[in-house]
């Protein structure tokens, strides 16, 4: 799994990278926001949901503490991170003035 998350993090398009679990209550909350935002900014933006439960490794390597937690990354570089429920238009707002 390493190997292909730098792989999808060294992209030139931005890549946010949802960690979450099952079980959190915010994080079901944060999957219809992300998907629309997904909607809104369609083939400029990769949406990627991870589970930490089945990913530990990972969420430790990119030191999450609690779900969910976005990171935003392009071309390898992590932009933002933010952790609990965020709205769309923030994070549509945050996406583009990290990325433009």
């Amino acid at each position: 799994m390493n190997d292909t998350f730098q792989d999808i993090i060294n992209s030139d398009k931005p890549v946010l990278i949802d960690f979450y679990a099952t079980w959190c209550g915010p994080c079901q909350m944060l999957g219809p926001i992300l998907k629309d935002v997904k909607d809104s900014l369609g083939e400029r933006i990769s949406i990627i949901k991870v589970d930490v439960d089945k990913n530990q490794e990972l969420a430790a390597m990119q030191q999450v503490r609690g779900v969910p937690t976005m990171l935003l990354f392009q071309n390898g570089k992590q932009l933002w991170r933010q952790s609990g429920v965020v709205s769309k238009e923030d994070i549509i707002k945050t996406i583009l003035d990290k990325t433009n």
